[in-house]
């Protein structure tokens, strides 16, 4: 299976920040919109505000909450100034300020003096930090597109590889047919939220879109309904398709546990040998099903190893009890 190298925005600018989830409207008109923000991290700049910024992270989103505001109150007039101006020399990005405050006008000035953009947002100091930091977040998080197909199957997102015409398209759709999720087919765009979860999502422009040889593009969700789509998915299995070779050995117990490295991430993954006539859609459901069983606590092939361990610790017992009364029998005769 290959893995492309993940990819990464390199800056979102102030303007996309407007479409954001933040609800933000600009003090400064235009101004600024156009700055690159390179970090996905706020800061709140109160140190800088009263004169120490040795070690002010000024290219990222600095936040004003009550506590800069009512610091830069406390301040007279000639002093407000030179600390606001002293902020903006830095070539600061964005001003966020919470809790629907507002800049005098003659900070604004100094703001679009220095070309630095002042939005305002309704919500107060934690929730923007919340909202707006998961926005960044996603913004620059690692991002990969894998050729496989994407279905919800009761609860767990399979990721279905293989070569091309393999049929990972097909199992999708009867997976659909019987009742479980799309996300995605063809193209699957995998990004890295945290250290160890991959969301799944498909692109603007497939959609929910499939492809079947032979019939041609399928809506999904016209054909379906909306309950036959997801928009996005933890990606937590992923099941290889390779046509069935004899010479192949394949995993008959399943007590070792394959897994695939995406970007830093450990993802459990199933070779599935397939032919005319194999039910792959009943498997890949005992597949789900059995991964959910393990999520639980619940190993059928450790249960049997360990069971066949105890039969054979048994049967040795057995034996050494027989063997014992062989020895005492034949030392009776003797005396």
């Amino acid at each position: 299976m290959h893995i492309p190298e993940p990819v990464r925005k390199e800056y979102v600018t102030v303007r996309e920040l407007l479409v954001g989830p933040v609800h933000l409207r600009p003090q400064t008109d235009d101004i600024g919109l156009d700055n690159h923000i390179t970090d996905k991290s706020l800061h709140r700049p109160q140190l800088a505000l009263t004169g120490f910024t040795e070690l002010f992270t000024y290219y990222r989103v600095q936040l004003f909450g009550n506590t800069e505001f009512y610091y830069l109150k406390s301040l007279s007039s000639d002093a407000r100034r030179a600390a606001f101006e002293a902020i903006c020399s830095f070539n600061v990005p964005v001003i966020v300020c919470a809790n629907n405050h507002e800049l005098d006008d003659e900070l604004v000035n100094i703001a679009k003096a220095h070309n630095v953009a002042v939005l305002t947002t309704p919500f107060d100091t934690t929730k923007t930090i919340y909202v707006l930091s998961e926005y960044l977040d996603d913004q620059f998080a690692e991002q990969i597109t894998l050729h496989g197909s994407f279905v919800d199957v009761y609860g767990i997102g399979m990721l279905f590889v293989g070569s091309s015409g393999i049929g990972k398209s097909e199992i999708a759709l009867d997976l659909v047919e019987r009742g479980h999720r799309l996300v995605a087919d063809d193209a699957t765009m995998l990004t890295k939220k945290r250290e160890s979860v991959l969301m799944g999502t498909g692109s603007s422009l497939v959609k929910h879109l499939v492809e079947i040889r032979g019939v041609g593009l399928i809506d999904v969700r016209q054909m379906f309904g909306v309950r036959a789509i997801r928009f996005q998915k933890r990606l937590e299995l992923i099941v290889e398709l390779e046509n069935y070779n004899e010479i192949h050995e394949y995993d008959r117990l399943g007590i070792g546990e394959s897994t695939v490295e995406i970007m830093g991430v450990s993802i459990p993954s199933v070779t599935l040998p397939i032919f005319p006539g194999k039910n792959v859609t009943v498997i890949s459901e005992t597949i789900a099903l059995n991964h959910l069983l393990k999520t639980y606590g619940y190993n059928a092939a450790l249960v049997f190893a360990e069971n066949l361990q105890q039969h054979l610790e048994d049967k040795s017992r057995t034996h050494t009890n027989q063997d014992l009364r062989s020895v005492t029998y034949f030392q009776s005769d003797d005396e």
